[in-house]
C-alpha cells in the first residue's frame, strides 16, 4: 500500500520455507449480469444461484475432479489436475445451465467461464499468481454462456474433447505483460454459431465501474493533522487502483476538489465516473475515526456508508477493511492476488507510517509551491 521514502521504506522479503509452486489448471466462473439480477429480485436470484450450484456445479465438479479454491457470491475459482477434465466439466456446466432448469429467460443464471493452464504459488488451500490472473481475464472475455481458454489449454485439449476451438486472436490483458492467445469453445457439430466475445470498439464500449475518491475532510480541529486525512485518502486510492475491475481517478485529479463543495452528481459528470467516495477523518490521541460513504453518480443516491472507530495501532487493518467494503458495495470481483497486494505493507509500525505521511505531505507542498516560495515547516511531532 505504502510507497515509502528511504527512511521507512523497508523492503518486503519472504521469510520461512521456499514458496511452493505447481502447474495446474485454473477455471474462473462468473455470473452474467449478477448486479442487475440482484436488483430485480435479490431473494429469488440467491435461491436460483444456490439451487444451480447444488444441482449443476457440485455434482459436475465432483464427477470431473474439480476443487473449489474460492467461492464468491457471483462466481468461483476452481482448480483441476487435468486440462481435459476442466474443459469437459466447464462444457457440461454450460450445457446444463442452457437446459434452463425451469427458469424464465430473464431469470436464468448464466456464467462466463475462463480456463488457463499455468504455474501458481500454493499457500495452504489458496493459489496465487499469474496463472490465476490470466484465467480471470479469460473469463471476462467469454460471451454469456460461453467459455474462453488460453492457447496452452487448447493445445492440451485439442483432439481429446468433443468440442471445437474458435481462434479469437491475441488479446492484451490488464497487468499481464504478454498478449494472451484466446480461443472460444464450441460443442462439436453445434448448429448454432459459437458464442464469441465482442471486440471492444469506440462504438461498443464495455461498461466498467469507475470511481473518484474525494479528499477526506480533516475533522480533528487541528490543521496540522491535514497530512493524516490526505494520507488516508491517497492510500485508499492506491488500494482501489489494484482492483482490475475498477477504473480509479488519479490522486492528482481527485485532489483538485480538495476544499471545494461540489455536488456529487456534478463531480461524477465532470469526471465521467459511475461512483464517488467521500468521507472524513478525525484523529484524537491514539484513536482514529473514519467515516466513508459511497454515492452513485447517476442517481446521487447512497449505496453504502460506514463509520470506523479504532485504535491507531489498527490503522492498517482498518484500511484493508475500508477498501474491501467499498469493493463489495460496488459488486466487483477482488481477485486473490489483488487482495494480497492490498494487504501487503512495507511496515507494520504505526509511528513509521505517521512519519511517512508527514514527509509525503511536506514533499507534495514543496512541489506545488511557486518559485521563490519557502515551504512551511513540517507539522510538529506529537506524542499522540
Amino acid at each position: 500500500m505504502l510507497r515509502c521514502i528511504d527512511a521507512v521504506n523497508w523492503p518486503v522479503r519472504h521469510r520461512g520455507p521456499p514458496l511452493q509452486r505447481k502447474l495446474t489448471v485454473i477455471v474462473s466462473a462468473d455470473v452474467v449480469g449478477y448486479s442487475a439480477l440482484m436488483e430485480r429480485d435479490e431473494a429469488g436470484t440467491l435461491d436460483r444461484l444456490m439451487a444451480g450450484r447444488k444441482a449443476v456445479f457440485d455434482p459436475l465438479l465432483a464427477r470431473h475432479g474439480g476443487r473449489v479454491v474460492e467461492l464468491m457470491g457471483d462466481g468461483a475459482l476452481i482448480e483441476f489436475a487435468s486440462v481435459v477434465s476442466a474443459v469437459e466439466c466447464a462444457h457440461a456446466i454450460q450445457r446444463a445451465i442452457e437446459a434452463g432448469h425451469g427458469s424464465l429467460e430473464a431469470e436464468r443464471i448464466r456464467y462466463r467461464i475462463g480456463i488457463n493452464l499455468g504455474e501458481v504459488i500454493v499457500d495452504g488451500d489458496d493459489i496465487y499468481g499469474d496463472g490465476v490472473n490470466v484465467a480471470a481475464r479469460l473469463q471476462s472475455l467469454a460471451a454469456p454462456g460461453g467459455i474462453a481458454v488460453s492457447r496452452t489449454v487448447r493445445d492440451q485439449a485439442a483432439g481429446k474433447v468433443d468440442a471445437e476451438f474458435i481462434d479469437l486472436g491475441e488479446h492484451a490483458m490488464k497487468n499481464i505483460a504478454r498478449p494472451i492467445h484466446v480461443f472460444a469453445l464450441r460443442a462439436a457439430n453445434a448448429r448454432e454459431p459459437a458464442r464469441t466475445p465482442l471486440a471492444p470498439s469506440a462504438h461498443t464500449p464495455r461498461p466498467r465501474v469507475s470511481i473518484c475518491v474525494l479528499p477526506f475532510a480533516n475533522m480533528s480541529g487541528d490543521p496540522e493533522q491535514e497530512y493524516f486525512s490526505d494520507g488516508i485518502t491517497e492510500d485508499i486510492i492506491t488500494d482501489l487502483s489494484k482492483v482490475s475491475a475498477l477504473a480509479v481517478v488519479s490522486r492528482n485529479t481527485a485532489f483538485t476538489f480538495k476544499g471545494r463543495h461540489s455536488a456529487i452528481a456534478h463531480v461524477a459528470r465532470q469526471l465521467g465516473v459511475t461512483h464517488v467516495l467521500e468521507g472524513s477523518v478525525r484523529k484524537s490521541g491514539n484513536r482514529v475515526c473514519i467515516t466513508a460513504q459511497l454515492i452513485e453518480g447517476a442517481t446521487d443516491s447512497h449505496l453504502w456508508a460506514e463509520r470506523f472507530d479504532r485504535d491507531l495501532n489498527d490503522i492498517f487493518a482498518l484500511q484493508d477493511e475500508i477498501s474491501e467494503a467499498i469493493v463489495r458495495a460496488l459488486k466487483v470481483r477482488l481477485l486473490p492476488d489483488e487482495r494480497k497486494a492490498i494487504e501487503q505493507r512495507p511496515t507494520s509500525n504505526p509511528e513509521a507510517y505517521k512519519q511517512f505521511l508527514m514527509a509525503r505531505q511536506y514533499n507534495a507542498l514543496g512541489q506545488l509551491a511557486p518559485p521563490g516560495h519557502h515551504r512551511a515547516p513540517l507539522p510538529t511531532r506529537r506524542r499522540d
